[in-house]
């Protein structure tokens, strides 16, 4: 079954994390220029460490959670960090979390 991908224009409802059977990946849209997904950790959950070829941008919607990107920066409900091309990076949740992740490519 092929994924749900949003029109131009169409409206999406992110979901809290209490909403959500587990695991779960939301994606959102995906165009040659960008794409968009909702990720849901539970606390203690990790994403090994891993690259996207564009500007990866997470946005903590809820929660809290590390991401491991040669450094360690803390995201918590409302934070917002990018990451440059390429970066190797890794996510660990310290409470149940959601968070908006956007890849842009250039």
């Amino acid at each position: 079954m092929a994924l749900h991908h949003a029109a131009p224009g169409e409206k999406v409802h992110l979901a809290s994390v209490n909403e959500v059977e587990h695991p779960k990946t939301a994606a959102l849209v995906k165009t040659d220029a960008f794409e968009a997904a909702q990720i849901f950790l539970r606390a203690g959950e990790k994403i090994a460490s891993h690259s996207v070829p564009g500007f990866a941008i997470l946005q903590c919607l809820e929660g809290s959670l590390i991401v491991r990107a040669g450094e360690e920066i803390q995201l918590d409900a409302d934070d917002w960090v990018y990451l440059d091309r390429g970066r190797e990076h890794s996510l660990s949740a310290l409470q149940d979390s959601s968070l908006l992740l956007t890849i842009l490519f250039e």
